[in-house]
């Protein structure tokens, strides 16, 4: 995968060929839109049509006046109309018809004026390549306008034919519309009925075949702007490629990098430095490598430790069990036994720790939080502890505050008992024969927010100055001069700060204190954030 990805070239870029293809597309859209639009300007076809209806209003009165009888019958008087028909001064591209009642032509503009076509000739100058560039395109897209008309003859303009439209101005009807005509031309016309007294004589048709010329000189005039708008997608989408798939692939092989083992972490200042979401991108993934990276370094650290103190109670246990084989004194072979049998739980002790600890992460990711009591768990705790207590070991009671509500936190009840099994028995080793061990429990608010507090406290020499926070590392196992050793592992009180920061609380340690400053033990608090009840 790795490897593929190297070989990508910018144009082999997915997304910036999605870039590109979204950019094209709407640009695409808007030229065929604009091409639609040309086709069906229905302000330009209205207002020719106006100017149409003016003109034959004229012609027709004109008519009327001149080419109509009455006696015997209402009818149109076909010389004069033709008479009048070629005196007309149209223009090229106005084409005017008479017909009369039956439908028959009785006079066409175009043969009575003997008009000539005229067709204005080329120039004699070879054109250059920005001419030929635009008349090609202006011709390309003149094809597209005529294959539009012939799609749309009978779905996008007024259905009907001259024929029907003749028959309705017959009628007495004024008539105007829009077609296209067998040659693919479009033109505007209007019939006008030709009327003498209130009888329909004749009809008037005027057609007007320049809508074609002036839809294609705006199309001509749309092609510069088309063509920047081309050139401004091209430079954006190539902008958008080069601002996001370059840098999406730049993380991508820097992360095949750290995968690979090629590199420790993502290290990206440029990107990072980006304010948007690229550079909120590479940010992240440093941040993720980097703590990747920092939590390797740990794990590497801690089974360098764990190595250290497993051997030093095997180093021990070793050493007692050769020097036991040559001493024959019951009372030193005694004393082995026991120094055996101390390192030995000493070892358990670690090896359960260590155990936990390396459980720990595992089981906050994997298990979902729930409502616990710590309450009723610390009372099943406590009273568990008075239950397997021997004669001489330090009692532990549980105190609740009479003014406290229920002791409810969001967490994992396992986890949570962990917590407090470790305070316990820290202070338990700590404590001198007989004494006592006390746990707190009440509610407070902790900056406005409800939280519960959990207490320990011992009868034991206290903490050392300048110690308060490094008991809580690993391994820390310094104990003050007389109380019992290897009965902790120097796990326990990082196990306890692990699991109340992953539950979004704190723990801290301070001594216990008279009034004259006499240190009377130590005193744990655990502070949790408290579960509000509907």
């Amino acid at each position: 995968m790795s490897a593929q990805r190297k070989s990508r070239t910018f144009v082999n870029s997915r997304i910036a060929r999605l870039i590109f293809a979204s950019n094209l597309a709407g640009l695409l859209v808007l030229i065929i839109g604009a091409l639609v639009l040309n086709e069906m300007r229905v302000g330009l076809v209205q207002a020719r049509i106006d100017s149409l209806n003016t003109q034959g209003d004229l012609i027709v009165s004109v008519l009327a006046e001149g080419a109509t009888v009455g006696d015997p019958e209402p009818e149109l008087i076909e010389v004069n109309a033709r008479r009048i028909l070629k005196r007309l001064e149209l223009p090229a591209t106005i084409q005017a018809r008479i017909y009369n009642a039956d439908s028959e032509m009785v006079g066409d503009y175009n043969l009575l004026s003997d008009r000539v076509d005229e067709f204005a000739l080329g120039a004699l100058d070879e054109p250059n390549m920005f001419e030929s560039f635009v008349g090609g395109v202006s011709g390309f897209m003149d094809s597209i306008g005529r294959w539009l008309q012939s799609s749309a003859r009978e779905s996008l303009l007024q259905p009907g034919t001259f024929d029907d439209e003749l028959n309705e101005a017959l009628s007495g009807e004024r008539v105007s519309g829009e077609r296209i005509t067998d040659d693919g031309q479009r033109v505007v016309s209007v019939s006008l009925p030709i009327q003498h007294v209130s009888a329909v004589v004749g009809v008037l048709t005027i057609e007007a075949s320049d809508v074609d010329t002036i839809v294609r000189r705006e199309r001509a005039a749309l092609l510069p702007f088309i063509a920047v708008a081309i050139i401004v997608s091209l430079l954006s989408s190539a902008l958008l490629a080069i601002m996001i798939a370059r840098p999406l692939r730049r993380l991508a092989l820097a992360a095949d990098r750290v995968g690979s083992g090629a590199a420790e972490k993502i290290e990206l200042p440029a990107l990072t430095s980006r304010k948007d979401e690229i550079g909120e991108l590479a940010d992240s993934l440093e941040g993720m490598t980097a703590a990747l990276f920092d939590r390797i370094v740990a794990n590497e650290a801690f089974a360098a430790d764990v190595a250290h103190e497993l051997k030093n109670p095997l180093t021990s246990i070793r050493s007692a069990v050769e020097t036991s084989e040559r001493v024959t004194d019951p009372e030193a072979r005694e004393k082995l036994r026991k120094v055996i049998a101390s390192d030995v739980r000493r070892l358990d002790r670690l090896i359960t720790d260590i155990s936990n600890a390396t459980r720990l992460e595992a089981e906050t990711a994997r298990l979902p939080n729930a409502s616990v009591d710590l309450g009723q768990l610390l009372t099943d705790l406590t009273e568990t502890y008075d239950a397997i207590r021997n004669e001489g070991d330090p009692r532990v009671r549980f105190e609740r505050d009479e003014d406290s509500g229920d002791l409810i936190v969001l967490g994992r009840d396992g986890a949570l008992g962990q917590v407090f099994r470790n305070l316990i028995e820290n202070a338990r080793s700590f404590s001198p024969e007989d004494g006592q061990v006390i746990v707190r429990g009440r509610t407070m608010a902790v900056r406005g927010r409800a939280s519960v507090e959990i207490t320990v406290e011992d009868e034991g020499p206290g903490i050392p100055d300048g110690k308060l926070e490094k008991i809580f590392e690993r391994f820390y196992t310094d104990r003050p001069a007389g109380t019992k050793f290897g009965l902790n592992s120097g796990l326990g009180l990082s196990i306890v700060a692990q699991i109340v920061e992953s539950h979004r609380g704190t723990v801290t340690a301070e001594n216990r204190e008279d009034a004259e400053g006499n240190v009377l033990g130590a005193r744990f608090v655990v502070v949790l954030p408290a579960q509000l009840q509907s």
